[in-house]
């Protein structure tokens, strides 16, 4: 009796341990109040943005963060729309945090396609806790083209997994030019399966 109650137990606890999925690369969670953005990081093409990316979420650094900068094209409809959202503690925190080794899309691999998620910056690097998230191809900001002025790009280091829809209902939030008015409240970031 007792070996079959184990047997159950085991079956159970497996069955009940199989239903997160389990992914090879680190997802993250980024909860705002029109819903959850579920993100794929790429250790492997990019370790030293995914790593710092990582550590700040570790250390409770996005409390109140927020998406606070957007781009878009007038006039196109939502699911038309390109552009982007821009995130992190750059309007709620005075905390100075080192700049990032730069790495570009050129070392990566990686592109700034539909969904990528990237680093802010002004210098190489200098990118830091700032991130914004495309909507529709922007190449733009690859490695080579003269966007910024240097022809390095910005750091592509993931991309939306899940949550696109709400990243463009977010791109439609009131707005005074590029910057959200109110600012979008980022409620958590959090690490999947921690």
């Amino acid at each position: 009796m007792y070996k079959r109650l184990n047997i159950i137990a085991i079956a159970f606890l497996t069955i009940v341990g199989c239903s997160q999925p389990q992914y090879p690369n680190p997802h993250i969670i980024i909860e705002t109040s029109a819903g959850d953005i579920e993100v794929e990081l790429f250790p492997a093409k990019a370790p030293k943005t995914v790593a710092a990316f990582l550590s700040y979420i570790d250390s409770g650094f996005y409390t109140r963060a927020a998406f606070y900068r957007v781009l878009l094209l007038e006039g196109l409809t939502p699911g038309s729309n390109t552009g982007l959202i821009q995130g992190g503690m750059f309007t709620g925190n005075s905390l100075t945090v080192p700049g990032i080794p730069h790495e570009s899309t050129r070392q990566t691999g990686l592109s700034h396609t539909d969904g990528t998620i990237s680093l802010a910056r002004t210098t190489v690097g200098s990118a830091n806790t700032e991130f914004f998230i495309c909507i529709g191809d922007q190449t733009q900001f690859d490695y080579g083209n003269a966007y910024n002025g240097d022809k390095e790009g910005f750091a592509a280091f993931g991309k939306v997994f899940k949550g696109m829809t709400i990243i463009r209902k977010l791109q439609l939030e009131p707005a005074n030019g590029e910057t959200f008015s109110p600012p979008i409240s980022i409620s958590a970031i959090k690490i999947r399966n921690r």
